[in-house]
Protein backbone atom coordinates (compact mmCIF):
# COMPACT_ATOMS: atom_id res chain seq x y z
CA UNK A 1 0.00 0.00 0.00
CA UNK A 2 2.59 2.42 0.97
CA UNK A 3 4.58 1.70 -2.19
CA UNK A 4 1.21 2.20 -4.38
CA UNK A 5 0.45 5.82 -2.41
CA UNK A 6 4.69 6.88 -3.17
CA UNK A 7 4.01 5.76 -7.03
CA UNK A 8 0.71 7.97 -7.14
CA UNK A 9 2.74 11.15 -5.54
CA UNK A 10 5.64 10.32 -7.66
CA UNK A 11 3.23 10.34 -10.81
CA UNK A 12 1.47 13.78 -9.56
CA UNK A 13 4.94 15.48 -9.52
CA UNK A 14 5.79 14.27 -13.03
CA UNK A 15 2.46 15.48 -14.41
CA UNK A 16 2.40 18.96 -12.66
CA UNK A 17 5.89 19.20 -13.10
CA UNK A 18 5.95 22.76 -15.32
CA UNK A 19 7.63 22.14 -18.91
CA UNK A 20 11.14 24.30 -18.38
CA UNK A 21 10.96 27.65 -20.82
CA UNK A 22 13.11 27.54 -24.11
CA UNK A 23 14.16 29.95 -26.31
CA UNK A 24 13.52 29.37 -29.69
CA UNK A 25 15.20 31.11 -33.10
CA UNK A 26 13.45 31.28 -36.30
CA UNK A 27 15.71 31.98 -38.80
CA UNK A 28 13.60 32.62 -42.17
CA UNK A 29 13.63 34.83 -44.88
CA UNK A 30 10.37 36.18 -46.37
CA UNK A 31 7.75 33.48 -45.43
CA UNK A 32 8.78 33.75 -41.97
CA UNK A 33 9.11 37.88 -41.80
CA UNK A 34 5.32 38.00 -42.23
CA UNK A 35 6.04 39.80 -45.59
CA UNK A 36 2.97 42.23 -46.80
CA UNK A 37 1.38 42.06 -43.34
CA UNK A 38 2.22 43.26 -39.51
CA UNK A 39 5.05 41.07 -38.12
CA UNK A 40 2.07 40.47 -35.11
CA UNK A 41 -0.37 38.37 -36.71
CA UNK A 42 2.19 36.52 -38.55
CA UNK A 43 2.88 32.48 -37.57
CA UNK A 44 6.04 32.86 -35.66
CA UNK A 45 4.22 35.58 -33.72
CA UNK A 46 1.23 33.24 -33.40
CA UNK A 47 3.50 30.06 -32.53
CA UNK A 48 4.42 32.43 -29.35
CA UNK A 49 0.73 32.80 -28.45
CA UNK A 50 0.83 29.35 -28.84
CA UNK A 51 3.30 27.63 -26.77
CA UNK A 52 3.67 31.62 -24.16
CA UNK A 53 5.67 29.49 -21.47
CA UNK A 54 8.23 29.67 -24.71
CA UNK A 55 10.16 32.61 -25.82
CA UNK A 56 10.29 32.55 -29.44
CA UNK A 57 12.67 35.45 -31.41
CA UNK A 58 11.76 35.76 -34.90
CA UNK A 59 15.54 35.91 -37.02
CA UNK A 60 13.76 36.25 -40.38
CA UNK A 61 14.19 38.89 -43.29
CA UNK A 62 12.36 39.06 -46.28
CA UNK A 63 14.89 38.07 -49.36
CA UNK A 64 17.32 36.42 -47.08
CA UNK A 65 19.39 33.59 -49.14
CA UNK A 66 20.97 30.82 -46.80
CA UNK A 67 24.56 32.81 -47.70
CA UNK A 68 23.00 35.87 -45.67
CA UNK A 69 21.34 33.96 -42.97
CA UNK A 70 24.66 32.39 -42.36
CA UNK A 71 26.40 35.68 -41.78
CA UNK A 72 23.75 37.03 -39.62
CA UNK A 73 23.82 33.77 -37.41
CA UNK A 74 26.60 33.97 -34.75
CA UNK A 75 25.36 37.72 -33.61
CA UNK A 76 22.13 36.21 -33.05
CA UNK A 77 23.59 33.11 -31.43
CA UNK A 78 25.37 35.73 -29.07
CA UNK A 79 21.95 37.85 -28.59
CA UNK A 80 19.17 34.97 -28.52
CA UNK A 81 21.50 31.98 -27.33
CA UNK A 82 18.59 30.04 -28.47
CA UNK A 83 17.70 26.68 -27.22
CA UNK A 84 16.10 25.99 -30.76
CA UNK A 85 17.21 27.04 -34.39
CA UNK A 86 14.08 26.56 -36.70
CA UNK A 87 16.13 26.93 -40.10
CA UNK A 88 13.70 28.14 -42.95
CA UNK A 89 15.93 29.30 -45.65
CA UNK A 90 16.82 28.59 -49.32
CA UNK A 91 13.57 29.56 -51.28
CA UNK A 92 15.99 32.61 -52.72
CA UNK A 93 18.77 30.72 -53.10
CA UNK A 94 16.38 28.66 -55.35
CA UNK A 95 14.78 31.57 -57.04
CA UNK A 96 18.25 32.81 -58.11
CA UNK A 97 18.95 29.88 -59.50
CA UNK A 98 21.61 29.39 -57.37
CA UNK A 99 24.05 25.96 -57.43
CA UNK A 100 22.43 23.17 -54.77
CA UNK A 101 25.75 22.80 -53.54
CA UNK A 102 26.55 26.16 -52.80
CA UNK A 103 22.72 25.82 -50.85
CA UNK A 104 23.95 22.26 -49.39
CA UNK A 105 27.16 24.18 -48.07
CA UNK A 106 25.25 27.53 -46.44
CA UNK A 107 23.40 25.05 -44.82
CA UNK A 108 25.31 22.55 -43.24
CA UNK A 109 27.64 25.53 -41.93
CA UNK A 110 24.56 27.03 -40.36
CA UNK A 111 23.58 23.25 -38.58
CA UNK A 112 26.92 23.11 -37.62
CA UNK A 113 27.06 26.87 -35.88
CA UNK A 114 23.62 26.48 -33.97
CA UNK A 115 24.62 22.77 -33.12
CA UNK A 116 28.16 24.07 -31.55
CA UNK A 117 26.07 26.94 -29.48
CA UNK A 118 24.56 23.85 -27.54
CA UNK A 119 20.69 24.34 -29.57
CA UNK A 120 19.17 22.03 -30.96
CA UNK A 121 18.15 22.57 -35.22
CA UNK A 122 14.93 21.84 -37.07
CA UNK A 123 15.35 22.39 -40.67
CA UNK A 124 12.18 23.25 -42.70
CA UNK A 125 11.92 22.17 -46.32
CA UNK A 126 11.94 24.27 -49.06
CA UNK A 127 10.96 23.47 -52.92
CA UNK A 128 10.86 25.89 -56.20
CA UNK A 129 8.10 25.92 -58.29
CA UNK A 130 8.29 23.00 -61.35
CA UNK A 131 9.14 25.89 -64.02
CA UNK A 132 12.72 25.69 -62.95
CA UNK A 133 12.83 22.18 -64.54
CA UNK A 134 12.98 18.75 -63.57
CA UNK A 135 16.66 18.51 -62.80
CA UNK A 136 17.18 21.45 -60.67
CA UNK A 137 13.74 21.18 -58.14
CA UNK A 138 14.84 17.71 -57.90
CA UNK A 139 18.58 18.41 -56.48
CA UNK A 140 17.14 21.25 -55.09
CA UNK A 141 14.93 19.15 -52.99
CA UNK A 142 17.74 16.96 -52.20
CA UNK A 143 19.52 18.89 -50.20
CA UNK A 144 17.64 19.38 -47.66
CA UNK A 145 16.57 15.30 -47.24
CA UNK A 146 20.37 14.54 -47.93
CA UNK A 147 20.76 17.34 -44.66
CA UNK A 148 18.52 16.12 -42.51
CA UNK A 149 19.91 12.47 -42.71
CA UNK A 150 23.73 13.29 -42.61
CA UNK A 151 22.97 15.99 -39.79
CA UNK A 152 20.57 13.85 -37.81
CA UNK A 153 18.11 16.06 -37.78
CA UNK A 154 14.06 16.78 -38.16
CA UNK A 155 13.21 18.28 -41.78
CA UNK A 156 9.66 19.79 -41.02
CA UNK A 157 7.85 19.29 -44.43
CA UNK A 158 7.28 22.49 -46.62
CA UNK A 159 4.18 24.29 -45.70
CA UNK A 160 3.52 25.62 -48.56
CA UNK A 161 2.65 22.80 -49.87
CA UNK A 162 -0.90 23.21 -47.89
CA UNK A 163 -1.07 27.10 -49.10
CA UNK A 164 0.18 27.92 -52.32
CA UNK A 165 -2.84 25.63 -54.11
CA UNK A 166 -5.49 27.51 -52.30
CA UNK A 167 -5.75 31.17 -54.42
CA UNK A 168 -7.42 32.64 -51.37
CA UNK A 169 -4.33 32.05 -49.07
CA UNK A 170 -1.88 33.22 -51.22
CA UNK A 171 -1.49 36.92 -51.81
CA UNK A 172 -1.73 38.65 -55.46
CA UNK A 173 1.95 38.40 -56.02
CA UNK A 174 1.18 34.34 -55.57
CA UNK A 175 4.31 33.51 -53.92
CA UNK A 176 4.05 34.88 -50.22
CA UNK A 177 1.23 33.31 -47.91
CA UNK A 178 -1.62 35.82 -46.87
CA UNK A 179 -2.71 36.85 -43.43
CA UNK A 180 -5.29 33.86 -43.32
CA UNK A 181 -2.89 31.33 -43.71
CA UNK A 182 -0.97 32.07 -40.78
CA UNK A 183 -2.23 30.48 -38.66
CA UNK A 184 -2.11 27.49 -40.45
CA UNK A 185 1.34 27.31 -40.75
CA UNK A 186 1.36 27.80 -37.14
CA UNK A 187 -1.09 24.58 -36.77
CA UNK A 188 1.80 23.02 -39.16
CA UNK A 189 4.83 24.23 -37.18
CA UNK A 190 3.50 23.85 -33.99
CA UNK A 191 3.76 20.10 -32.80
CA UNK A 192 7.87 20.06 -34.35
CA UNK A 193 8.93 22.77 -31.65
CA UNK A 194 6.78 21.10 -29.45
CA UNK A 195 8.59 17.81 -30.08
CA UNK A 196 11.82 19.24 -30.62
CA UNK A 197 11.95 21.02 -27.37
CA UNK A 198 10.46 17.66 -25.40
CA UNK A 199 13.83 15.81 -26.70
Amino acid sequence: MAKAVSACILLSLFITTPVQAAKVLILGDSLGASYGMSEQVGWVALLQKKLPEHEFTNGSVSGETTAGGLRRLPALLDSVAPDLVVVELGGNDGLRGFPPTQLKNNLIQIITLAKNSGAKVLLTEIMVPPNYGPRYTQKFTQVYQEIAKDEEIALIPFFMQEIAPYPELMQRDGIHPNEKAQEKIATWMQPWIEKALTQ
